[in-house]
């Protein structure tokens, strides 16, 4: 009886195996399949002028060409969007409060993320030894990520803390309560740098704190964000090649007209000095000024920044803003990441709303696990 017991035990145990086997293998085929693009969209690269194309005209043809040519894309571009100030590397940060939740312990803290600016933001730390991978979240404010918000789906920190990530989850509080959103160097009236530039510049300083955490493994670090924290996310990830991967949740990764595609408004790409223009999609009666309009007269796109990820990884967690055939300027660093020699680098999925969901979110996390866990 105990050899039958025995026996029927371990065929119900090789059982369970092979349905974890199965799932475990289909779960991996669906994430390959974030990687490829769909057949209608797959090798089309649209109006896009290509970023292996030199000012000159010559073209980057072996990865020694292309570290030539990313160097001449992130300089033009900080050209065009002004210098960042220097980097705070050795952060000071003071520990406001410490509370336990779940597996990990949650510090808010308070540290300077430019260097004429504080910003208040919360550590969440999971319980373990060693080194872990970590993120950084951006959002309006920083609670939302952390789970204390009202609209589902944007908790990014708490979902990676409670997959063993160190997560710093980071806002534009104040800014966003006076409407002007974003973070300003060194005045909102006398901004040197573009807004959506400078969140790039706090995200980076966001990094250094976690970076000197004794928890986290600094070459495994990623930022993620939605909506206008997506833009943040594009931006400082493309920008400072720290961040060893990056999602970017319906963000509207090119300049378009949607409304929510809005990179023409003062606190992103369109600062100039107040009285600010009229919100809104530009028209002939309010037209688009500071450097969006400059930006769109030489067809520069944000194709360019995407390139500049090669050959670390990103997702772009598509909706109503990204859809499919926001292929079309991704193909451009899937053909940069081929020269490289790099597969599976550039990934999106698609919902048909603006709002994430759990799937969408899903995606993320295992794209996270994937390339930050390994």
């Amino acid at each position: 009886m105990q050899c039958q017991s025995s026996r029927r035990t371990f065929l119900k145990t090789v059982a369970v195996g092979s349905v974890a086997g199965r799932l475990m293998a289909k779960e991996r085929r669906a994430t390959a399949s974030i990687f490829i693009p769909p057949e209608e969209w797959r090798g089309k690269l649209g109006r896009y002028r290509s970023p292996l194309i030199f000012n000159d005209g010559s073209r980057a043809k072996t990865p020694a060409d292309w570290t030539r040519r990313r160097t001449e894309i992130q300089s033009d571009w900080m050209k065009l969007m002004g210098a960042w100030p220097a980097l705070i590397t050795k952060p000071r940060v003071e520990v406001l409060g410490e509370a336990r939740r779940e597996n990990f312990r949650q510090i808010k803290v308070r540290f300077k993320w430019t260097p004429v600016e504080f910003t208040t933001g919360y550590l969440l730390i999971p319980d373990g030894r060693g080194k872990r991978p970590a993120a950084v979240t951006v959002f309006y404010e920083p609670e939302t990520a952390i789970g204390l918000g009202t609209r589902p789906h944007r908790d990014f920190a708490l979902q990676l803390a409670r997959r063993g990530f160190v997560a710093l989850s980071i806002g534009s509080t104040e800014a966003t309560l006076n409407r002007t959103y974003a973070t300003y160097y060194p005045s909102i009236d006398k901004a040197t740098v573009q807004p959506l530039s400078m969140l790039g510049c706090a995200a980076a300083n966001a990094w250094h704190v976690l970076a000197q955490r004794p928890e986290v493994d600094d070459q495994r670090i990623g930022i993620v964000g939605h909506s206008y924290g997506g833009k943040w996310a594009m931006f400082a990830s493309c920008l400072f090649e720290k961040f060893a991967c990056a999602a970017w949740s319906d963000p509207g990764i090119v300049f378009d007209t949607r409304p929510s595609v809005n990179y023409w408004e003062p606190w992103y790409l369109g600062w100039h000095p107040r009285p600010w223009r009229k919100r809104g999609v530009p028209t002939a009666d309010n037209p688009a000024r500071g450097l969006y309009p400059e930006l769109l007269r030489a067809g520069r796109d944000l194709h360019e920044l995407h390139a500049l990820m090669a050959p670390r990884p990103f997702l772009v967690s598509g909706g109503s803003e990204d859809p499919p055939r926001r292929w079309e300027a991704l193909n451009h660093s899937i053909v940069v990441n081929d020269l490289l020699g790099a597969k599976n680098r550039v990934a999106m999925t698609n919902r048909p709303g603006h709002s994430p969901n759990g799937q969408s979110n899903n995606n993320i996390y295992n794209f996270f696990e994937n390339f930050l866990k390994a």
